[in-house]
């Protein structure tokens, strides 16, 4: 049986779109003169604003990584790719089958693998460089360890027709969260295959049915689950993770939201974000009584990018 809490906390964000504006322009002109170059300082200026806007408890958080940390990642992953495209374009020449079939298996093999190495490899990275009042975040997963639950998750999931999708889906989140830290707070992630496959099986069907009105019902289900079966735990004590959205408020984030990006032709696309980061930050409570005066630096500093341009390039949100 659940506990219920007394004492609550929640997010801020503070952002606005005039100045997130300002921010995309100048990345968007930087990024066009220099050939793509600027792009890793235009993420971590994007990151630094995002973070320097989110508070909690009357404290902003702060985001640490930098332009060049990130440049370095970005050659990194680049170098990866052009490697793995030797490959394909080397099958793709040649006259012999057996060197077709293994430039194509390198290739495609390789692009699979990069997914959870990516997310890993992200993780890292990102968390390392977040911070609170100076107490940084972190992520102690293994790769190989990731690795094996994702290849393993992917191969029934092909074989069972997607099927096994959403288990894989809660395996990644519980993994994720067990070997988050925050100082000397843990986390732990409840949620259970079945029960997000049966909540996306009747999303699915009743918005059909509903010719997509359902679809609210369905974001706002999938946003609490999300949220709900989060577990934050200091010494003895266990903090849960509680979604106040309602259909109302989704309804009315998603229609606003397309109408402004719609209407604008993409320009004030900035504003859409910083609601939608409002909406998310508004309704996430914290319960549980937290000391937030007894939270102790526990991570070290890691600073390889690669993983958070190699999960840019195939497109992998993390936030």
């Amino acid at each position: 049986m659940e506990q219920h809490y007394k004492e609550t906390r929640q997010l801020t964000f503070h952002g606005e779109g005039a100045k997130l504006f300002g921010i995309y322009i100048v990345n968007l002109l930087l990024t066009l003169v220099t050939f793509g170059l600027y792009y890793p300082w235009a993420k971590a200026a994007l990151l630094k604003y995002m973070y320097e806007e989110s508070e909690l408890e009357g404290s902003r958080f702060t985001f640490h990584g930098t332009g060049r940390e990130m440049f370095i990642g970005f050659i990194k992953a680049v170098g990866i790719f052009i490697g793995l495209y030797c490959f394909l374009i080397a099958g793709t020449l040649s006259d012999s089958a057996v060197v077709k079939l293994i430039g194509f298996a390198i290739f495609f093999i390789g692009l699979a693998l990069l997914v959870p190495i990516a997310i890993h490899g992200a993780l890292r990275y990102r968390t390392s460089r977040s911070s609170w009042r100076g107490i940084h975040f972190g992520y102690r997963g293994d790769r190989k360890e990731f690795l094996k639950m994702f290849v393993t998750g992917s191969i029934l999931s092909v074989c069972t027709l997607g099927i096994y999708s959403a288990w894989l889906v809660i395996d990644i989140r519980r993994y994720i969260f067990k070997h988050l830290r925050f100082g000397n707070l843990t986390f732990s992630y409840e949620g259970e295959g079945a029960a997000f496959f049966w909540l996306n099986i009747k999303g699915y069907l009743l918005s059909i049915l509903t010719l997509g009105i359902y679809s609210f019902w369905w974001a706002k289900d999938l946003f609490a689950y999300y949220v709900n079966n989060i577990r934050m735990y200091q010494g003895e004590t266990r903090l849960r993770f509680r979604s106040t959205a309602t259909v109302g408020e989704y309804f009315k984030l998603i229609v606003v939201n397309v109408l402004i990006i719609v209407l604008s032709l993409g320009l004030a696309t900035p504003w859409a974000v910083v609601r939608a980061m409002q909406f998310v930050f508004s309704n996430i409570h914290i319960d549980g009584p937290l000391n937030l005066d007894a939270i102790t630096q526990t991570e070290a500093d890691y600073t390889d990018a690669t993983g958070e341009d190699l999960a840019d390039m195939i497109d992998i949100g993390l936030v």
